[in-house]
Formats: structure tokens, sequence, C-alpha cells
């Protein structure tokens, strides 16, 4: 096991007056805390001690009951027992490993793919074969020649990719569930979405036939209640359940009651349209930004929704040699090597653009491009 390198820089981060653009925060300011705090009396009035009591591995019942029926789209008809209720969806990447993987076992990612789904499964012995990704997400034309190599699942994030930012396209979806291999859907961004036509997830259009997907209310209502799912074939959520139960017993009793109170009423209702505005208008600040003061010959990524933007610096500037005097400068990233694997993606950075103001996006953006251009 090796430390996260993002987790380390967030301690450096965290001194008065940096602008970081290294973290996949949602911007604190934002959360409604007179929601939160009635929301809080509420569950005590209503539930009482039972709030504060041990609860069920698979979760609160109406939880597990609400994820199903708000995923239950077109063909594709859920029930609770479908749920797995998880501590974040961290914690759903796990699981999955300690389930399904076995040391040597293969895992089919995107190149780059979320830094925390590999240092999951990298102490299982799991074995990654990388897929290239582009504009229109991972490059399915790849994938031939690896499920010839038998690995146990393909993972991946269809929808607003970390670090990139991109969109598997819909063409590509439905050939990615051709293969015929099991899929993990890591489906964080879905609601984040600022422009452009919704696309129906994996899950959706296999009908839980071969996909199972992870997701999260850190986005959409507030990552410190550390609230995920899991949602699968039952037999792989019961599993799944039996390997929580060594880890953690259940997710906090309390935590689930009151995301149940603020989704019944009408939280995320509110609150996301205003998510959306925000960030759309932050993502512009950034894209503007970068294309005024990066270096000639810099491209990055534009993407429809999500939280990141992924910068691809001219061959031969190798951003985390830049991170320290970027940090002097009270402006921090996350290179881009650290989401790769076999080596690649030095001379690449990913930029958060969802906790910043829109002024502080503007004046972080230029003393990045200053340290580029000074270095």
């Amino acid at each position: 096991m090796r430390p996260s390198a993002l987790r380390q820089l967030l301690k450096a981060t965290a001194r008065p007056g940096m602008i970081s653009f290294a973290g996949g925060l949602p911007d604190a300011e934002l959360f409604s805390l007179e929601r939160v705090q009635a929301a809080v009396g509420a569950v005590l009035s209503r539930v009482g001690g039972r709030a504060l009591q041990y609860g069920e591995t698979e979760g609160v019942a109406e939880l597990r009951d609400w994820i199903a029926a708000h995923y239950s789209r077109g063909a594709l008809h859920l029930t609770r027992e479908n749920v797995l209720v998880t501590t974040g969806a961290q914690q759903a990447l796990d699981l999955a490993g300690r389930v399904l993987l076995d040391a040597g076992d293969r895992v089919v990612v995107e190149n780059p793919t979320y830094m925390a789904a590999l240092l999951a499964w990298q102490p299982l012995g799991a074995n990654f074969l990388p897929v290239g990704v582009d504009a229109g997400g991972m490059k399915v034309e790849e994938l031939p020649a690896l499920l010839a190599q038998r690995p146990k699942m393909i993972y991946v994030m269809p929808t607003f990719q970390n670090p990139t930012g991109v969109t598997l396209t819909r063409k590509r979806r439905v050939e990615l569930l051709q293969c015929g291999a099991p899929v993990f859907e890591d489906n964080p961004y879905e609601e984040l979405r600022y422009e452009g036509e919704r696309l129906p997830s994996l899950l959706e259009l296999d009908s839980g036939a071969r996909v199972f997907q992870a997701g999260t209310f850190s986005k959409t209502l507030m990552p410190g209640l550390r609230i995920g799912w899991v949602i699968g074939p039952p037999p792989l959520i019961e599993r799944m359940g039996r390997a929580k139960q060594a880890m953690d017993l259940h997710t906090s009793t309390f935590n689930q009651h009151l995301a149940l109170e603020l989704l019944q009423t009408g939280y995320m209702e509110e609150f996301i349209p205003r998510l959306r505005q925000v960030y759309r208008e932050r993502r512009d600040a950034m894209l503007d930004g970068l294309a005024k003061y990066f270096p000639p010959g810099s491209t990055w990524t534009k993407p429809e929704g999500g939280m990141f933007i992924f910068v691809t610096l001219p061959e031969g500037m190798a951003a985390a040699k830049y991170l320290p005097l970027a940090l002097e400068r009270d402006v921090a990233f996350v290179p881009g090597e650290e989401f790769h694997l076999q080596g690649a993606g030095r001379n690449t950075m990913r930029l958060n653009f969802t906790k910043m103001p829109v002024a502080e996006i503007k004046t972080g953006v230029q003393r990045l491009a200053e340290v580029l251009a000074g270095a």
C-alpha cells in the first residue's frame, strides 16, 4: 500500500490564501446549513433513538428504496435488493476488489483513470490493462486485444470522467457492452451536467445484466455524510454485504437518515440547479483563463459537466516539476502522471474548477501560467 499523492497534497493546500485546483471538492459555502440543521431536528423527532442505533449492513431500507426508485429508468427496474449503502463510493471500490479480485487477476482501466481505484486494488495483486482515452472517452476499439487476456472486469467512469472530464459517447457505450465482460461503472458526477444531452448510463443500457454501478451523495448533497452505494445483481450485493460486515458493520445510521430526510424534503431539487449554475460559471472562467494565459501548444478538455479540466502541456514540460513552484505562489494542481499507468502523462495536469469562486479561479490560472512561463 502506498499513500495517495492527492491526499498528501491536500494537506499542503489547507493553508490560508491557497487557491487550490487540486482536490475534487464541492464548495462548502454552497451547502445550506439551515436545511441541514432542520433535517437533523426532523430525524431526531421522527426516528428518535433508532437513528442513533446500530443498523443493517445493507443500509436503511427506506434509503435503499429511494436509490432503487431514482435509478430505475427505461427497462431497468430496481428494488432494495439491488442496493448496498456504502461509506462513500470509495468503499464501493474497495468492496468490488475484495469480492471479485484475486492476486494476478486483470482489470481493464482507462488511462488515465481515477487514482483511488488503483490504490484500492493494487494491494490485492491486481494487474491493470490500460485503455487510451480521447475526447469521446475510453477507446473501446482497443478492447478486443485486452479481452483475450480474460480480465475479471472493466472499470470505467463514462460520464465526466475523473481526471479528464470527458464523456463516453453513446456509440462507444453500446460497443463497450457488446464485449461481454463484467463492467464496473463509476458514476459520481452524472447530476452535474451543465450543457448537452443526458446519455443513458451503462447500467440502464445493459438493464443490469453485466453492469454494476457505484454512486454517491458526496457531489450532490455533501461529502461529509460519507453516503455512497453499489447497484448490482442481488447475489453480488449479498456478497459485498458480507465483505462490508467485516469492514465497518454498516454505514452511519444517523447519516443515512439525515440524507433520506434531505431527499424527501426536496433538497436535491432545490440544490442541484444552483450547483449547476455556479459550477458552469466557474468552468467557463477556467476555460477562458486557460485560453488567455496558458503557454502556446497547450491543450485541454472542455467538459460538459463534472468537476475537472485536464490540461496537456507542450512535450517536455513535466507538470510535477512545476508543482513546488506553484505552491510557493499559493496555487495548487495535481500532476496528471498520478492518474496514468506505464509512466505516461508527465506533461499533463488536472484542474478542479468547482471549489474556488470565479475571481480566485481567474487569479489562480494566471499565477499558474506565470509559473509555467517563468520556468
